[in-house]
């Protein structure tokens, strides 16, 4: 009897992470924070104490719902990335700890564009609304216990259940999940 072959490790693509600024997100979505750009609109209520602009516009087909995530640390390498068909998906830190996340932009195929794969460091000070289909693994955090508020699809949330996991991949009428390893045998490694 043959002995099996032992099983070959991944190929390792390093990510650099870079600040996440405005410019550097727009291929993705919008950085959600302050910004001084955006005229306050026309309410004029609590004698100009209250002072609203719409920073972002979220957009969702379906019910919508907006969980706490509590993140602890994991290794910064990513094996999934996944997309969202029906809406921008925002991630909002809650306490001001910092994060990475690892973004690629929407394309119309099976797979993420590895060559336009980027890694950007969120200070906690703001958080992020992706494009319609941008691809995405999800944030990983610097310090334990960190916490996210993530704007979402409840559709999007239904298919990462179990009975949605197919062969380590899920894909629900909002989610498309890949197993980049599985598919690729490759595996990013997010720098700092």
């Amino acid at each position: 009897m043959a002995a099996a072959a032992a099983p070959v490790p991944p190929r390792i693509l390093d990510i650099p992470v870079r600040p996440a600024t405005p410019q550097a997100l727009a291929p993705y979505g919008r950085l959600i924070g302050h910004d001084p750009a955006v005229p306050p609109m026309p309410i004029d209520f609590y004698d100009g104490a209250a002072r609203v602009r719409r920073v972002v516009d979220f957009q969702a087909e379906g019910e919508i719902e907006m969980p706490v995530v509590t993140l602890g640390r994991r290794p910064l390498e990513v094996r999934w990335m996944e997309r969202h068909f029906r809406h921008t998906q925002a991630f909002i830190p809650l306490g001001a700890r910092p994060f990475v996340a690892c973004l690629a932009p929407p394309n119309d195929r099976e797979l993420p564009d590895l060559d336009r794969v980027e890694a950007f460091l969120f200070d906690g000070a703001a958080g992020f609304l992706m494009h319609i289909g941008t691809w995405h693994e999800f944030p990983f955090a610097l310090v334990d216990d960190t916490h996210l508020l993530v704007i979402l699809t409840r559709a999007a949330t239904e298919g990462l259940v179990r009975d949605n996991v197919i062969q380590n991949e899920a894909r629900g009428e909002d989610l498309d999940k890949k197993d980049l390893e599985a598919r690729l045998g490759i595996r990013l490694a997010l720098r700092l």
